[in-house]
């Protein structure tokens, strides 16, 4: 497991998905059998290792990557390292004959994303991409009102993701540095749009155009150190996308920023209308409301509104335990790797993250809409 001293991978990752799988006893596969990880921490920081082993129970950590790709113990190479890192090292770990499993976005441009996943297919070893926010309550239990057609045809999605993330001069920030500098791989497009390129494709219909335009709203941010930096990257990006459903177009409206203050039911919300009903998803809750319980307003601005636009909604109840969403694709990876079950989250998948990525970003630059073309298994 590389760049597992980050937080995304050291929360997610290590403890909320690996170590809950060794202590759950691994993965069940049969009365008799279970896939049981044994993980080993790789880095270039040999304190923050030894401090995140002590944290997590995992006895083995090591500052040499070459030397493991060696070692036949280990057949999965995990990536949580930034994104300009990954190329390289999932390259040797493919060489070595290491099945790859990692974060996104894959790469910052659509060519090397796509040859990650040629390569891994080249060398015979599967390879897999987070997509997490597939496995999440909330949006498992809109993908089943839509399933079961209670929206009816989907006419239009609006997203809205983001939250404030302080700049560091009185309130430490929340999110690392990196991510506001575009020569070290950050931006919001880059980071979020390969999220919504998932979330869009397997809820609603392929992605067939984007129209977008980012923002640089924050100009100055501290570092780590204390120290102030030059903010270079997006932190805030607003995109439009049409999609190809399976009743016809979809029209999707996306803001997510960086440099806003929430008011919404969560720091993610979708917003569904359908001809039959609209259903509104944050992370853990859904809320449905039906034809035969939408209000019938009238407008007028010369007294206050009389309906309570909240009242006719009901929310989705728990149906089942969730687990957490990182660690239910953990799981199913294990499962193909060692039994070789079906998984179509390869990194194919993730090279059409980047690519809507890096789209979104030529349509801000030529202030268009801009069309994806297909790429192949």
């Amino acid at each position: 497991m590389n760049g597992v001293t980050g937080r995304m991978g050291k929360n997610q990752h290590l403890l909320r998905s690996i170590c809950a799988i060794i202590k759950q006893g691994g993965v069940k596969v049969s009365p008799t059998e279970v896939i049981m990880p044994d993980p080993i921490l790789v880095g270039r920081n040999e304190i923050k290792l030894k401090e995140l082993c002590e944290l997590s129970g995992v006895e083995k950590w090591s500052t040499d990557l070459d030397v493991l790709l060696k070692d036949d113990r280990y057949s999965i190479y995990f990536d949580a390292q930034t994104t300009l890192r990954r190329a390289d090292a999932v390259k040797a770990a493919a060489t070595a004959g290491k099945h790859v499993y990692c974060e996104k976005p894959t790469a910052i441009d659509t060519e090397t994303a796509y040859e990650l996943y040629q390569f891994c297919k080249d060398k015979g070893v599967k390879s897999g991409v987070v997509q997490d926010k597939l496995w999440l309550p909330g949006l498992l239990k809109l993908q089943r009102a839509i399933q079961n057609g209670y929206l009816g045809k989907i006419l239009s999605v609006t997203g809205d993701f983001g939250y404030w993330v302080f700049e560091g001069h009185s309130v430490p920030a929340q999110r690392p540095s990196w991510n506001y500098r575009k020569e070290d791989g950050g931006g919001m497009i880059i980071d979020m749009l390969c999220h919504w390129r998932y979330v869009l494709d397997n809820i609603f219909g392929k992605t067939k155009s984007v129209n977008c335009r980012g923002a640089t709203l924050i100009k100055e941010r501290i570092d780590e150190e204390g120290k102030a930096y030059k903010c270079t990257a997006d932190d805030a990006a607003y995109a439009m996308f049409e999609l190809e459903g399976p009743d016809g177009e979809i029209i999707v409206n996306f803001n997510s920023s960086w440099a806003t203050r929430v008011r919404r039911d969560d720091l993610l919300t979708l917003h569904v209308d359908g001809v039959k009903g609209s259903a509104v998803a944050g992370l853990r809750k859904c809320y449905v409301q039906h034809y035969a319980n939408t209000p019938k307003p009238i407008w007028n601005p010369d007294i206050d509104q009389p309906i309570d636009f909240k009242a006719d909604w009901n929310e989705v109840p728990d149906q089942e335990d969730y687990d957490n969403a990182f660690k239910i694709q953990w799981e199913m990876f294990l499962k193909h790797v060692v039994l070789d079950t079906p998984f179509r989250w390869t990194l194919l998948e993730g090279a059409k993250g980047v690519q809507l990525a890096e789209l979104g970003i030529k349509s801000w630059d030529e202030r268009k809409w801009v069309d994806l073309p297909d790429l192949k298994a």
